[in-house]
């Protein structure tokens, strides 16, 4: 196991369900295809997850009516946003980064299955012990 691995296994893991899904299924789907196989992939890799989580906005302290909507928050702590896209832009960025500063998350993965090979960032934000969002 390389370094990265031994540093985070828990997204790592995860990039590699995303692998074994973009080799499977190649780019050119919907996204939703994705989170479906997703869906179906992720137990196979001991990879616990809740789909289509609401995530709550809190603003010094308060709760805010609109909340954001991850499409996986896996091992109860890290915000999974899947795209489809020919590329990736500062916005889909911003997005994630929003979800962990929105929540207190501290890491997010950015997957991309809409290009000829898996695009993947990772984001951290802030640290372990601030989390504030509970799902």
């Amino acid at each position: 196991m390389n370094t990265v691995n031994k540093r985070d296994p828990q997204t790592y893991s995860i990039i590699g369900a995303a692998m074994e899904i973009h080799r499977q299924l190649g780019h050119g789907f919907l996204e939703a295809v994705y989170q479906e196989a997703a869906v179906l992939e992720f137990p196979k890799h001991n990879i616990p997850f809740q789909r289509e989580v609401p995530l709550p906005i809190i603003y010094k302290g308060t709760k805010l009516p609109t909340s954001y909507r991850a499409d996986f928050i896996c091992f109860s702590e890290i915000v999974v946003e899947f795209k489809a896209l020919t590329r990736l832009t500062s916005t889909e960025e911003s997005q994630v980064l929003n979800y962990l500063k929105a929540t207190g998350f501290y890491r997010g993965l950015l997957i991309n299955f809409g290009t000829k090979s898996l695009k993947y960032k990772r984001f951290v934000w802030g640290y372990p012990d601030k989390k504030i969002c509970k799902i």
